[in-house]
């Protein structure tokens, strides 16, 4: 009897080291490609509040990636079958009508977080039902977690530092890139490839890019492979990323490839050899250590998951005693729609609801604002980013925020975001608050982050009414006035010592 490989894609939407799709095609006479669009992770409602899974950013950029993979695989003479269901339902259907011709395996990459687990279950019961094979596999992680110095996840750190300092001092190698095999097997005879979903089925229109995205690349692997190359080979841009990754404008200032990352369009060891590739020929020594750096916190979420299992979904987090949230609707919409009349929070919530992707300083600042100045639960804020982010993965996204919040594995306790701080810092000329909140283009760069300080002639000068054009803060922070009234002293002590110095040029100027 021949046999039947069906490859079950999940967050592993490349051909690229993809050791699952590679064993099947090796192993197998015939191979079926399947991708669901599981009710249960697009349209499903989100913790306590009425947001789908997947919103229409995320939506479009994961429906161009199907399409891609399915182009990669018909160019291949194969193809790519998808289907609005749960993969449970599809795999059934699919055993049902070949079971009796062919040896079937199913081969899918594992998942750590429960909900995923769960569907894993269920395939291994229909497997066992029909007495067919399975193959699981690990792709997620840029280190493989059989490599890791640790005997079991509940073994494994729970602080960042002590996991890379670990596998520094071991010397833990990162695993070769898996061949793509030179000739894919053909399907099966009355297969072919379905239709990609659009955004229409779920009554989305096409969405065009805002005209101030500083995201404006298509989902699939073949755009994240470009881009990959164009960042590192073509720009050069690594050895810039340490110094501009906290820019809060412009595409080019971070690496952007999360979104990549996050549905396995793009694999982490591929970028991890292409930077020491570019190291070894450029003769520069860990020119990209901050972008692995980077790939390392995205590899710890994961591990903390296995470990943890549901309690990264706790209000509590990972702590034991309970901990008290509000659960107040109406700040939180203000903070969601970025209208809290705080310009640094507003300007980077309204770029998530505008374009689905904020900056990770953003990110860690709102996320701040809303667990640690308003008290509100983290699940609120964690929902509405899975939903409406980009790059959304879950680990990251539910490790980032309960780190955040107080109640995950941050060794240092009380971290705390002064907003305003933050806003002086990270945008001192107000370039990024103005983008996103036009209302306060005229207000002068003094009063851009905290425009409730503004002198009254100096708000009607700008054309800022608190209260009718833009909203007066739903919260002001003692420690915000002060930073302000730290910084214009700072700024006024700079510009009596510049005029100190013009005074005794000319004085001494005029005894020559």
């Amino acid at each position: 009897m021949k046999r039947l490989g069906i490859v079950w894609f999940r967050d592993d939407l490349r051909l690229h080291d993809n050791e699952t799709f590679a064993w099947a095609h090796m192993n197998n006479d015939y191979v079926i490609h399947i991708y669901c669009f599981d009710p249960r992770q697009i349209t499903a409602k989100t913790y306590k509040c009425d947001f789908v899974k997947t919103d229409k950013y995320r939506l479009k950029f994961l429906i161009e990636t199907i399409e891609d993979l399915n182009t990669s695989l018909i160019n291949k003479g194969s193809g790519l079958l998808t289907y609005r269901d749960k993969p449970e339902n599809v795999l059934n259907q699919l055993i049902e009508q070949f079971k009796n011709i062919f040896e079937i395996t199913i081969a899918f990459q594992q998942q750590v977080t429960q909900e995923e687990t769960d569907v894993e279950k269920i395939i291994r019961q229909i497997t066992i039902d029909n007495n067919i094979h399975v193959k699981e596999f690990w792709t997620l992680t840029l280190y493989h977690p059989d490599d890791l110095p640790y005997n079991n996840p509940k073994a494994f750190p729970d602080v960042y530092t002590q996991l890379r300092v670990a596998l520094e001092k071991q010397g833990v190698r990162v695993r070769r890139l898996i061949d793509i095999p030179n000739t894919f097997k053909p399907l099966p005879d009355g297969i072919i490839s379905t239709p990609v979903s659009n955004l229409s089925d779920y009554e989305y229109s096409n969405e065009t890019m805002h005209t101030n995205s500083v995201f404006t690349l298509q989902g699939g692997e073949s755009s994240g492979l470009t881009h990959l190359h164009n960042y590192i080979w073509n720009k050069n841009l690594i050895k810039s990323y340490k110094e501009t990754r906290n820019s809060l404008t412009g595409p080019e200032n971070s690496t952007k490839f999360s979104p990549w990352l996050s549905n396995g369009s793009l694999s982490p060891r591929k970028i991890f050899f292409e930077i020491k590739k570019y190291e070894n020929e450029q003769n520069i020594h860990d020119a990209g250590y901050w972008i692995i750096f980077e790939l390392l916190w995205r590899d710890f979420f994961k591990f903390i998951a296995m470990k943890y299992g549901t309690r990264l979904f706790y209000g509590r987090g990972l702590k034991l005693e309970p901990y008290v949230w509000k659960h107040d609707l109406k700040p939180f919409e203000a903070w969601r729609t970025g209208n809290t009349g705080i310009p640094f929070v507003d300007a980077n919530m309204r770029e998530i609801m505008a374009t689905g992707w904020m900056s990770n300083r953003g990110r860690q600042n709102v996320a701040s604002f809303l667990t640690k100045d308003l008290g509100i639960d983290w699940r609120y804020g964690a929902v509405w980013f899975e939903s409406i982010l980009i790059d959304h993965d879950v680990c990251s996204n539910y490790g980032n925020w309960i780190y955040v919040a107080g109640v995950g594995t941050d060794p240092r306790e009380n971290r705390h975001f002064n907003v305003v701080k933050q806003g002086f810092d990270y945008d001192p000329n107000g370039i990024f608050v103005r983008i996103w909140c036009p209302e306060l283009t005229r207000l002068p760069n003094e009063y851009i982050q905290t425009p409730w300080l503004a002198p009254a002639h100096i708000l009607k000068e700008a054309g800022v009414e608190l209260g009718v054009n833009y909203p007066r803060p739903i919260i002001i922070v003692p420690q915000w006035n002060q930073q302000f009234q730290n910084r214009r002293k700072s700024i006024q002590n700079q510009h009596h010592t510049q005029q100190r110095g013009i005074n005794f040029y000319f004085k001494n100027h005029e005894k020559r």
